[in-house]
């Protein structure tokens, strides 16, 4: 008798947890779903999560285990595949959007989408001149700031600058006799690259001071806001700070050498130095700081992950890697004896690692998703996007969609020989936000890999090793390993 009681108390006590749990699950749509009753469009379907947390918890374990796409797959299977859902992330409802010509709508209309980033985001990587100005000032700061990085001519200069780094770094990395964690070094080589073009070759010193700073800023960038001690967004806080006194004394040593005559308009600081405003004003010293933070660290963490990642997928695929191989070497063969380095010209001429590149950017997937904020509310295909909410283009949905991209987890450069769907491919944003630095970054990637391919191998240590995704998808001991020099 006593037993058949404890089973009874069991069962009602499991029974009221499941109930309880399920109130509270939708507890939080049934809130948001009141908010917008009386709107003319309803929300899109999807998931809310639990009140005040959303769905950050099954964000995060999706992500940490290395299984980013089940968080996005999960609303695909449970509501459809309209490719737009609504949630709660990062400490605000949102809309997710995973759809080419959704994410094409939101990107492209600056009149009803303006950035909208976590705060986390936006405290670390703050950068006033290119977010909290009209539109026609940041039309025309991204003008000045992307004129020295794009096109032909301006690439062109920094080939030589960054194949001297290239050449070094690897025959440093080739010399160790431990294991390294090659993620750490080539995040040390993209920001000597980074630096080096927009602060100039003689702060190679400041360099090594702010390296590991920036990697305590960027590790921080989707932590929560908590500015206290033991919390990693109170870290980066600090590490900032201490990045921007860094920088301001570089600023102040390139000012006094301008007014003095003796430096050139060559390097971005340079360039930002002598920015002249409608009014005739020069930029304030902070947002000059703000925009050498914002590309020192956009840039080296993105193009660092970009090294380790190809290095890591050629590695796995060796019939990828030596059909890459043999076009250096044909680059090589045609090359007049009195050329010594390498020329944009012959950039250009390696298609098929520039389909490696774009493959390893689809599957790395180094920014998840891109944030915007609706300004009003807006109709998209017949759900509204209410006015203060954020909206998630879903990057990783896109890229790894078996729609555009069959056998999407294959690491298959030859899909992109006669690939067509371009609005499917935005590893670098779209509209007016595209990233400036996507062809500095290519090339950067292009000329590593060239030394690497014609000269080195990768040995992995784990090479079986669990991945994790946040911040970005990379194994869990930041790929250990030696870099073999074969010649």
């Amino acid at each position: 008798m006593e037993l058949n009681w404890f089973w009874m108390s069991a069962a009602t006590l499991l029974t009221c947890y499941v109930l309880v749990f399920q109130f509270l699950r939708k507890l939080n749509g049934w809130y948001y779903n009141l908010r917008v009753m009386n709107k003319q469009y309803p929300l899109p379907p999807g998931d809310m999560g639990w009140p005040l947390i959303g769905t950050l918890s099954t964000f995060m374990k999706d992500f940490l285990s290395g299984r980013p796409d089940s968080f996005i797959n999960s609303l695909v299977s449970r509501y459809g595949g309209e490719g737009i859902y609504k949630s709660h992330l990062f400490g605000n409802p949102c809309i997710i959007v995973c759809k080419p010509e959704l994410c094409k709508r939101v990107l492209t209309d600056d009149e009803n989408f303006k950035l909208g980033y976590p705060k986390s985001t936006r405290e670390l990587a703050k950068c006033r001149p290119m977010t909290d100005v009209s539109k026609a000032e940041h039309r025309r700061f991204r003008k000045l700031v992307t004129a020295p990085i794009v096109g032909h001519t301006a690439l062109e200069m920094y080939v030589e600058r960054i194949e001297d780094i290239v050449i070094n770094s690897l025959e440093e990395l080739s010399s160790m006799k431990h294991p390294i964690e090659l993620l750490h070094e080539t995040k040390k080589i993209s920001f000597q690259v980074i630096a080096h073009i927009f602060l100039g070759s003689e702060n190679t010193d400041i360099v090594k001071k702010i390296g590991n700073l920036f990697s305590l800023t960027y590790n921080a960038i989707f932590s929560i806001p908590i500015n206290a001690p033991g919390f990693a967004f109170h870290k980066a806080l600090e590490a900032r700070k201490k990045i921007a006194k860094i920088v301001q004394s570089v600023v102040d040593v390139r000012k006094m050498k301008i007014e003095s005559g003796q430096t050139e308009r060559k390097d971005l600081i340079d360039i930002l130095l002598q920015v002249n405003g409608d009014q005739g004003q020069r930029l304030e010293d902070e947002d000059i700081n703000d925009l050498l933070l914002g590309f020192l660290l956009a840039g080296h963490e993105s193009s660092g992950t970009g090294l380790m990642s190809s290095m890591i997928y050629l590695s796995e695929n060796p019939d990828i890697m030596k059909k890459a191989k043999e076009e250096q070497e044909e680059i090589m063969k045609r090359r007049p004896p009195s050329q010594k380095r390498l020329s944009i010209k012959e950039v250009k001429q390696m298609v098929y690692l520039s389909k490696i590149i774009d493959e390893m950017l689809r599957l790395s997937n180094i920014a998840f998703a891109l944030f915007r904020e609706a300004t009003a509310d807006v109709n998209i295909n017949g759900y509204i996007i209410p006015k203060g909410w954020r909206v998630l283009i879903w990057i990783r949905a896109l890229h790894m969609d078996p729609n555009y991209y069959p056998n999407a987890e294959e690491f298959n450069p030859s899909r992109w020989d006669d690939f067509g769907s371009k609005a499917a491919f935005l590893p670098f944003g779209g509209g007016s936000r595209l990233c400036p630095g996507m062809d500095l970054a290519k090339l950067e990637i292009s000329i590593f890999l060239h030394y690497f391919l014609l000269n080195y191998k990768l040995e992995r240590t784990n090479p079986k090793c669990p991945v994790t995704s946040l911040p970005v998808t990379r194994p869990r001991d930041n790929c250990l390993g030696r870099v073999i020099k074969i010649s």
